[in-house]
């Protein structure tokens, strides 16, 4: 099982506004944590979510959604704290813009003394957004990634400044969880944000220095590009579809990413020693093909297996 750990929220859109007194709003279940979650399952893996659930009627709805879609929830913490909620507008290009509230929440309250036994079915974790970022929970889920016990561990920083707006809490963040970290994601615009003025290629070559086995850099409809410890470098550009909005477009990738990677019979470690540059740019065409798929439907709607070919 690979156990996603972070937030997990509801989200709600704005639909229509009718004057300064009146705005209609859909809910939405999301956090980039519990969409790679479910994202997984989609396509065919065993995952599990590692969070904060909240007893509340949200929280409760959050638990039914993870196991209607098989995601295993027997490591998300049922608490009385609040469930986040997340205020979502979208631009006229569908890009959303976040506003978070989140104090003394289900996910961001989560600590050491909370956190289950992990079994030996849990081969991975993959941790990322603001619960890698606001304590707690950040200082919950370093502890988890320091003693990872052999188990192949990813990281997609999914930077909300909204939730944390100092740009250097994110980069020390980072920086702690990199000696424990095997596969980094990173948008172009979340780099841009925490290592300004910084190549991707200067950025790869220093993560894949400290020890991190691949490095993939996504840039919205241009290509994305991946490195890799033994020195590979492949990149793929994503299908051109109608964009109905981006939401869930990056967890999309992520968990397609490693979706990929799961297949190998001796675990995604093994997988990205084997590569070569075919198949490393065969997988970022997956990852890139499954992405394209959500922009093109409304909301985080991740796509299934049988949605896409090799």
């Amino acid at each position: 099982m690979f156990l996603v750990c972070g937030e997990a929220l509801f989200d709600f859109f704005l639909e229509t506004e009718e004057g300064p007194a009146s705005a209609r709003y859909a809910a939405r279940a999301g956090g980039s944590p519990f969409n790679v979650a479910i994202g997984l399952a989609r396509l065919g893996q065993r995952s599990g979510l590692l969070t904060g659930l909240s007893r509340d009627l949200l929280g409760q709805r959050l638990r039914r959604v993870l196991e209607d879609e098989g995601v295993a929830t027997r490591y998300s913490v049922a608490t009385d704290r609040p469930t986040t909620i997340s205020l979502v507008g979208l631009d006229t290009a569908g890009v959303p813009a976040y506003q978070f509230y989140d104090t003394g929440s289900a996910d961001t309250g989560l600590t050491a003394a909370d956190l289950p036994p992990l079994a030996p079915e849990v081969t991975g974790l993959h941790f990322g957004s603001y619960s890698i970022a606001v304590a707690p929970v950040a200082d919950t889920l370093a502890g988890l990634a320091a003693g990872r016990e052999g188990r192949f561990v990813s990281v997609d920083p999914n930077i909300r400044p909204t939730v944390e707006p100092d740009m250097e809490v994110w980069r020390a963040r980072l920086d702690g969880l990199l000696p424990h970290t095997d596969l980094v994601k990173i948008s172009a615009e979340d780099l841009g944000l925490i290592r300004p003025g910084l190549g991707t290629e200067a950025f790869a070559a220093d993560l894949l220095g400290r020890g991190v086995q691949l490095v993939v850099v996504t840039d919205g409809d241009a290509p994305a590009h991946a490195w890799t410890a033994s020195g590979l470098h492949g990149s793929a550009a994503p299908p051109k579809v109608e964009v109905i909005d981006t939401v869930g477009a990056g967890d999309t990738f992520q968990a397609a990413l490693l979706a990929r990677l799961l297949r190998g019979p001796d675990g995604p470690k093994a997988a990205i020693a084997a590569l070569d540059r075919v198949e490393l740019e065969a997988i970022l065409s997956y990852a890139a093909r499954a992405s394209a798929l959500t922009c093109s439907r409304r909301g985080a709607d991740l796509p299934r297996a049988a949605e896409l070919s090799d």
